[in-house]
């Protein structure tokens, strides 16, 4: 009789696993974020979505320093950047403004959620390619995180100014489709993962971000206007710069 071969066991360390805990907390956000969007209390769903995003930044990068990068943690990160960037902020719109044009509504959300589900699976395929990427300080097609703050952006607007004439719901579903065909169009938006900063420049630049911080929890909702707006002008920065080659390129046979 042949006798299965057991498994070793492998003992891995609680703290190796902190980096899909942040994943699995962020998935929970986002799905609250759902439910609460679904009860009417928009502004809490919005900062579930915000959490949910810092989170996503941080999984990577505590995954990276831990050493505990796997192909179960990429595949799960990427499960939760749909969800959490591909449904819960159109979806959120949709039941904030687009209940009386249900059926043009849900058809611009499912154009947002195919478009995002594309931008997703290309930058996995992009990072799993043996290619080299040909300017490392753009990334193509607007990042999912980044979509999911600006087709918000009417819903921020509505919030700060509550007795200013509506936005046409036609004009939303424009918008909405708009943001997703920025997902995944091949125009360059900037790398923050590649950015750099002078030395000398260091203290003015952690000045600027506490500047932001304490305007996002002292003035969310035009903190977050202006953040939309400055992204939208940096894809017209970004696209004139890639027309100009990288001022250090390396070169390795």
């Amino acid at each position: 009789m042949n006798k299965k071969i057991r498994k070793p066991k492998v003992e891995l360390p609680i703290v190796q696993l902190l980096p899909n805990l942040m994943t699995i907390a962020a998935i929970c956000a986002g799905l609250t974020a759902i439910r609460f969007g679904i009860q009417g209390n928009f502004p809490l769903a919005v900062l579930l979505i915000l959490i949910a995003g810092v989170l996503d930044g941080l999984d990577g990068r505590v995954a990276r320093l831990l050493k505990s990068e796997s192909e179960f943690g990429a595949e799960l990160d990427s499960l939760a950047d749909f969800l959490n960037f591909g449904i819960a902020p159109v979806f959120l719109m949709y039941l904030w403004a687009l209940q009386d044009m249900r059926s043009a509504g849900w058809i611009s959300v499912l154009i947002f959620a195919a478009c995002s589900v594309i931008r997703l699976a290309r930058f996995n395929v992009d990072n799993k390619s043996d290619t080299t990427v040909e300017d490392k300080r753009f990334f193509v097609g607007v990042p999912s995180p980044a979509g999911a703050l600006l087709v918000m952006l009417p819903m921020f607007i509505s919030f700060q100014w509550p007795e200013a004439p509506l936005i046409p719901d036609g004009l939303i579903i424009l918008y909405i489709i708009f943001v997703g065909i920025l997902l995944i169009c091949r125009i360059p938006t900037w790398s923050f993962k590649t950015m750099t900063i002078y030395g000398d420049n260091i203290k003015f630049f952690l000045v600027g971000f506490v500047v932001v911080i304490s305007a996002l929890l002292t003035y969310p909702w035009i903190t977050l206007i202006v953040v939309n707006l400055v992204y939208l002008a940096g894809i017209i920065w970004a696209w004139r710069a890639s027309k100009k080659p990288e001022k250090h390129t390396h070169s390795h046979q």
